[in-house]
């Protein structure tokens, strides 16, 4: 794994889950992970439900957008979290891959995406003790 590991989040629409994902480690590692999100279809913003858990907790996804994945976001990354993308991820030799079984927070209100949101932060923290153990 490189010196700064570089961690990629994979969801469908980049609109939910990879983008909570993504804002969190890069909130926690505070620089000492490089931190990427993704979609296969992605979608055309940010989920609004989204956008208001994570500003309630300090995090501004105003400026986020989905992105779309592509083989050189999965190439550079040390370890590719797939959420719900199925197939549509390419697998490289080398990578460390998990997948994170998680409810999808599309269509859902906010008092329904926090507990997503605190699940993934649990996972995201336990993650970056992994990947930089002093932090």
């Amino acid at each position: 794994m490189a010196a700064v590991p570089e961690v990629l989040f994979v969801c469908v629409h980049n609109a939910g889950r990879s983008q909570m994902a993504a804002a969190l480690l890069h909130h926690h590692a505070a620089g000492a992970v490089r931190v990427t999100s993704a979609g296969s279809e992605p979608a055309d913003h940010v989920n609004p439900a989204v956008r208001e858990v994570m500003a309630e907790i300090g995090i501004d996804l105003s400026h986020e957008f989905p992105k779309k994945l592509t083989t050189d976001a999965v190439h550079a990354a040390d370890v590719v979290i797939t959420m719900g993308c199925g197939d549509a991820c390419p697998v490289f030799p080398g990578k460390r891959y998990l997948d994170w079984q998680l409810s999808d927070p599309a269509g859902k209100p906010p008092a329904d995406v926090r507990p997503i949101r605190d699940d993934i932060d649990a996972r995201v923290r336990a993650l970056l003790v992994e990947l930089v153990p002093a932090a």
